[in-house]
């Protein structure tokens, strides 16, 4: 049995109004440096954010926007220069403060054997 490593992990929010500061949950960051770990994984449910959010918001560009916060985890250099950092630093580029309509939760600390069932686990749990 692998021993368990710590992981730690923010949650994705879509703020349409960010004066308002209400959210809805879209995706997960996990990273776990002692596995070599940071993965983003991300899911845009039109329907459920029309419900939620006035019809202004342009669902490709927060789409090309996640997808540059993958980048970025995966070290992709199509994620431009903060790509180029190590993971612990991606990981708090990615998880820093915004005043922007995507934003992260506040960072939490666990223990995990498997950081990938991490991740999946917590999507299912925050965002499906």
């Amino acid at each position: 049995m692998p021993e368990k490593q710590v992981y730690e992990y923010a949650v994705i929010r879509l703020v349409p109004r960010v004066e308002r500061e209400e959210f809805l949950n879209v995706g997960v960051i996990v990273f776990c440096k002692r596995r070599n770990f940071l993965q983003v994984k991300y899911r845009l449910d039109a329907t459920r954010i029309a419900a939620f959010a006035d019809d202004e918001l342009d669902l490709d560009e927060i789409a090309a926007y996640l997808h540059t916060w993958e980048l970025i985890a995966n070290a992709d250099p199509a994620g431009g220069k903060i790509a180029r950092l190590d993971a612990p630093e991606r990981f708090r580029w990615l998880t820093a403060p915004r005043s922007t309509i995507i934003q992260s939760s506040k960072v939490h600390v666990g223990r995990c054997e498997q950081p990938e069932a991490v991740l999946e686990d917590l999507f299912r749990k925050n965002v499906l």
